[in-house]
């Protein structure tokens, strides 16, 4: 189990809730109005809620969702704006690394159903998925270098070729549900109204096989995979920390939510 820092009491209510269903499908949904922009304890509520999930005998699958305007924001800028200090920064950092881990290393298939926009955290959270689903409305970013951070170009590289990703980094573009489609890397896009129940479909076509088949799958072709996303994306945290030690985060990040009064 991962503690948040003390400072970052979880909220009230709960941005992660996990349903687990009699068919073997365990949901995690991410709820934290208004954008999905989590806190440092919501990072850690995640990676709670999924490895709980995998860690229970019962369960054959995990779909990843969120409820609201998109399916993540990243980390909540305002948080680490009111905190003195590097608490925020290294709560949220070490927060996401244990979401990312936690979804990689699920013993079960995560299942990404993503709507809307999928920014900066998120797209760690859906790199690290098995597969993913996504509505005809979704867009996927890392609009991280317009935040004064770094992170996460190790699950982009995942999603859109090498020299997308470097494109999309540099100028923070976004990609459509439609393009990754057309990579592979996104499994199926349908209408919003419909994403829940494609991604439950393509679960319970999982969760009908043999369990102890399907995690032998996940641990074999995680064993196999040619990068360490662990390891990746905390070298790409070290320039985040630099930059922040250097005062142009600080920076960027004010500029950032002077121009978002709306939380976004």
């Amino acid at each position: 189990m991962h503690e948040p820092m003390e400072q970052f009491p979880p909220r009230d209510p709960d941005p992660v809730t996990r349903l687990t269903h009699a068919d073997g499908v365990a949901e995690i949904v991410m709820d934290n109005p208004p954008v999905n922009a989590l806190p440092v304890a919501g990072w850690f509520a995640v990676a709670e809620a999924v490895e709980a999930a995998g860690a229970d005998p019962e369960v054959r699958v995990v779909v990843l969702r969120a409820l609201g305007k998109g399916f993540n924001a990243g980390v909540d800028i305002k948080e680490m704006q009111r905190t003195e200090g590097f608490s925020a920064l290294l709560g949220a950092n070490r927060g996401c690394y244990a979401a990312f881990k936690a979804v990689y290393e699920c013993p079960v298939p995560v299942i990404a159903a993503v709507h809307g926009f999928c920014l900066g955290g998120g797209i760690g959270l859906v790199g690290n998925a098995d597969v993913i689903v996504a509505s005809d409305d979704a867009t996927f970013g890392l609009p991280e270098v317009d935040r004064g951070a770094l992170g996460a170009a190790t699950h982009l590289s995942r999603l859109v070729p090498q020299h997308r990703m470097r494109a999309m980094v540099y100028t923070s573009a976004t990609a459509t549900a439609a393009e990754l489609h057309a990579y592979g890397s996104v499994h199926e896009v349908v209408p919003a109204a419909r994403l829940r129940e494609a991604a439950m479909t393509l679960a319970g076509q999982i969760a009908a096989k043999d369990p102890t088949v399907i995690r032998a799958a996940k641990a074999s072709l995680n064993g196999i995979d040619p990068q360490d996303v662990n390891r990746s994306y905390r070298f790409e945290q070290g320039f985040t920390f630099e930059l922040n030690l250097e005062g142009v985060a600080d920076k960027i990040r004010d500029e950032f939510g002077g121009e978002r009064k709306d939380g976004s």
